[in-house]
């Protein structure tokens, strides 16, 4: 069984799509390790504020299967891929980790570069897999997070029940 990680995002129907995607991702993956909830400004578009989290699971399907299943939890929320790449979402859910899988190749990119360029990815990350080290440049996500600028881009947890 390979420890995955996700993350997840929405801002749009952000309370319902949430707690739909993580419902069927329990449903498909079996327990889920969830960290908070946190709220952020969009990132490269202008638009309305993300929830977003990291959920952890094991699983023995492939990372191109746990990819395909992702794919179609979104699409089953309506997920619009044929706009501008940052715009509003329904439900995005990105396969971060694969164990220690480093794999750079068509459209899978594990570990994924969000990880350590934004925040709504790193903090959420850190604080459920704090001593794991990122796969390429050996650092914990504990660490990664202690050094990113947070005044880049402000974020902040948000009270969320599931």
């Amino acid at each position: 069984m390979a420890r995955v990680y996700v993350s997840i995002g929405s801002n749009i129907g952000r309370e319902q799509n949430i707690r739909s995607g993580v419902a069927e991702l329990r449903a498909g993956f079996g327990e889920l390790i969830l960290s908070s909830v946190y709220e952020s400004e969009a990132v490269g578009f202008a638009g309305d504020s993300f929830y977003n989290l990291v959920a952890g699971f094991d699983t023995a399907l492939t990372p191109q299967q746990v990819a395909e299943q992702l794919r179609a939890i979104e699409e089953r929320h309506g997920r619009v891929r044929n706009g501008p790449r940052f715009s509003s979402r329904t439900l995005d859910i990105d396969l971060l980790l694969y164990d220690d899988l480093v794999l750079h190749e068509g459209k899978l990119d594990i570990p994924r570069d969000e990880i350590t360029r934004n925040a709504f990815v790193l903090w959420p990350l850190a604080e459920i897999a704090p001593q794991l080290r990122h796969p390429e440049l050996g650092a914990c996500y504990a660490a990664l997070w202690a050094s990113f600028d947070r005044t880049s881009q402000p974020l902040w947890p948000v009270p969320f029940s599931f």
